[in-house]
């Protein structure tokens, strides 16, 4: 019975492309954010790049700003 709700779920690791979409970003943005360390946290699976929805859901709540001024 769990494995058929699981079934039913959105899978909670994203690829980079997914990500991407998410945060509204091109893939090029997150890749080069990736590189400089600015992005989201990630998690490697082998040889793939995976982006856990939690983590990017923490990485958005991070930016939150009240004005232009706020610092970074």
């Amino acid at each position: 019975m769990a494995d058929d709700a699981r079934k039913d779920q959105d899978p909670p690791f994203l690829n980079t492309v997914e990500a991407a979409a998410w945060l509204r970003l091109t893939k090029n943005t997150l890749e080069k954010m990736r590189v400089q360390g600015r992005g989201p946290v990630y998690r490697k699976h082998g040889r793939y790049v995976r982006y856990h929805i939690e983590d990017l859901v923490d990485y958005s709540k991070a930016s939150l700003r009240r004005s232009t001024s706020d610092a970074n």
